[in-house]
């Protein structure tokens, strides 16, 4: 959004002496306006009084009662490329054999299972320095999957194109030698691609049927270690199974890992941060304030300059709650230059007054949560939670009220991924919508929490309320979002944990002028196969996202849906 443009003269600064300090068992009180005989330069107060000031007092919320454990900011970890481990979690999924290699310095050769090439097209161009050895049997599983419309069937084929083109003029003798990568204008690609151009005989444990594919790719394994005893040959799986019967047999095999954004999903950024209890006083010599109107609210403004501010983002939150009374202090993070930083203060949801289609904040990461959503200059939010923290509820609401209230969006589009918990039920009859109502249980439960009308409206003018809302919301299938622009709509992605990275690039590359898009999700709840928290579609936005000036991302930390849900939720 845009910022306030730099005061041609200095600013009006307030002094510690104005800021509150409350007694004991007494909150402090809070200043709406400094008074022009209140107003004066800080270099006036004297040091002493400088080292007791308060938090700087804003039209912010009121002090959250429950405590909830602090965010850490922590930055997450980069993709990283499957030939090194930065980091202990990588070396915890390597083998000793990839280990040793990078110790040495020694380029490996991965030995690619088919599920890895269905997972991600692009792996074949994702090992760096090292080659790649695709077994004759990886390719006949290739044929077999080409076919249908799937997401599988589209990456066996894109696959195929890829090993076409990198083949297609080199001769049958130079194929032993190896391909080049990088012909295809892979730079990062540094090695060569070999194919199995014999048959590789290797005796497997007594038991194993040789027919099985998984098996005929162990015992290419074998052989190739018995060939090239002096180089690191390393199977690379998305099964599990298969890894493990590969570990049994002495092989080295490991996961890949290239599409994870992070390896450990605590380090996930999580957009909220406590500011420490010496913040003001390391950051408030210097410190500038100003009101602005910004869509009809009067909000305050801050420019703080200190040794925490480099590790801010653009729209994270900062939160300073005193344990001696004073008052709270909650903002967003508009700029950073620098050591230098503007903090907004916050629109307190929690307030009746201030509700959105009758629902309030009970809790701070709900009050970040609305003023995300409420804000038109935030085109994509990402809010994650468990089960219960309100992310659909809240979604809805602000929803509603930007479409039929402030007349911001046109339509609530609201989509989900239909992966069935237990047993599939079949094919369901009907048109696209009505095909999608049976996914769309959660919204249809808050809807009913959002229509709760004015009881002397009547049954006609409850069902005429409802019948406006639903009219206003459209259910759609993601099957059918390739190619289609929304324009001023309010896109609502639920479940979007278990979308691929590649998933969410098609979703939210949809959004035309004046579309909002929110991806709710619970990275615990992955059903999605050869999906992890770190490899999510929803993780891999958070991580991409975060920084932009025109999204957010907020972590709800507590459930607000009933004592039972939080108790099942820690116990369970």
């Amino acid at each position: 959004m845009p910022l306030p443009k730099m005061p041609t003269k200095p600013a009006a600064l307030l002094s510690p002496k104005d800021y509150p300090k409350a007694e004991k068992g007494k909150p402090a009180k809070t200043i709406k306006s400094a008074t022009p005989e209140k107003i004066k330069a800080i270099d006036v107060a004297p040091a002493p009084q400088r080292k007791k000031a308060a938090p700087v007092p804003a039209v912010v919320s009121k002090a959250v009662a429950e405590k909830v454990a602090p965010a850490v900011i922590a930055k997450t970890l980069p993709v990283v490329a499957v030939n090194k481990a930065k980091t202990p979690q990588d070396s915890r999924v390597k083998s000793g054999t990839s280990r040793a290699a990078d110790k040495s310095g020694t380029t490996k050769l991965f030995v690619l299972d088919t599920n890895v090439l269905m997972h991600d097209p692009s792996s074949l161009f994702r090992f760096e320095e090292h080659d790649v050895y695709l077994p004759m049997i990886t390719l006949e599983e290739l044929d077999d999957h080409k076919k249908g419309m799937s997401e599988v069937a589209r990456n066996a084929r894109q696959v195929s194109r890829s090993l076409d083109a990198l083949v297609g003029d080199i001769d049958h003798h130079d194929i032993e030698k190896g391909i080049l990568l990088s012909k295809l204008g892979n730079k990062d690609a540094k090695g060569h691609l070999y194919f199995q151009t014999k048959l590789q005989s290797a005796d497997l444990p007594v038991g194993l049927p040789k027919g099985k594919a998984d098996n005929q790719i162990l015992g290419v394994v074998r052989a190739l270690e018995t060939e090239m005893p002096g180089r690191p040959v390393v199977l690379v799986s998305k099964d599990i199974n298969m890894r493990i019967k590969a570990r049994a047999m002495g092989l080295p095999a490991e996961d890949y890992f290239n599409d994870h954004v992070l390896e450990d999903s605590d380090l996930l950024y999580s957009g909220i941060v406590q500011l420490p209890d010496d913040f003001w006083n390391k950051h408030g010599k210097g410190i500038e304030t100003w009101q602005e109107n910004r869509n009809g609210l009067s909000t305050t403004f801050y420019r703080i300059t200190g040794p925490v501010i480099p590790s801010l983002l653009v729209n994270q939150f900062v939160y300073l709650e005193p344990k001696n009374g004073e008052a709270s202090f909650y903002g967003q993070v508009r700029q950073i230059n620098g050591k230098t930083a503007v903090l907004q203060t916050l629109r307190d949801y929690g307030h009746i007054k201030h509700s959105v289609w009758g629902i309030t904040s009970r809790n701070r990461e709900q009050n970040f949560a609305l003023n995300l959503l409420m804000d038109p200059e935030c085109d994509f939010v990402t809010l994650l939670g468990q089960a219960g923290t309100g992310k659909t509820l809240l979604a809805l609401a602000a929803g509603l009220a930007q479409v039929l209230e402030t007349k911001t969006y046109n339509e609530i589009i609201v989509t989900r991924v239909t992966v069935p918990v237990g047993e599939d039920i079949g094919f369901l009859p009907g048109t696209e919508e009505e095909k999608m109502s049976p996914w769309m249980g959660a919204f249809d439960d808050n809807l009913e929490v959002l229509n709760k009308s004015d009881n002397d409206a009547g049954d006609w003018g409850r069902a005429a309320t409802q019948d406006l809302i639903r009219s206003k919301i459209k259910i759609k299938s993601l099957n059918f979002m390739r190619g289609r622009t929304f324009v001023n709509k309010f896109l609502i992605i639920d479940e979007a944990q278990n979308l691929t990275p590649k998933q969410v690039k098609t979703l939210v590359t949809r959004a035309g002028p004046g579309t909002k898009i929110i991806c709710l999700g619970n990275i615990a709840q992955i059903d999605t196969p050869y999906l992890t928290e770190g490899s999510s579609g929803l993780t891999y936005v958070v991580d991409r996202f975060k920084g932009w000036a025109h999204s957010g991302h907020v972590t709800l930390a507590r459930g607000e849906r009933s004592r039972l849900a939080d108790h099942a939720s820690e116990i369970l």
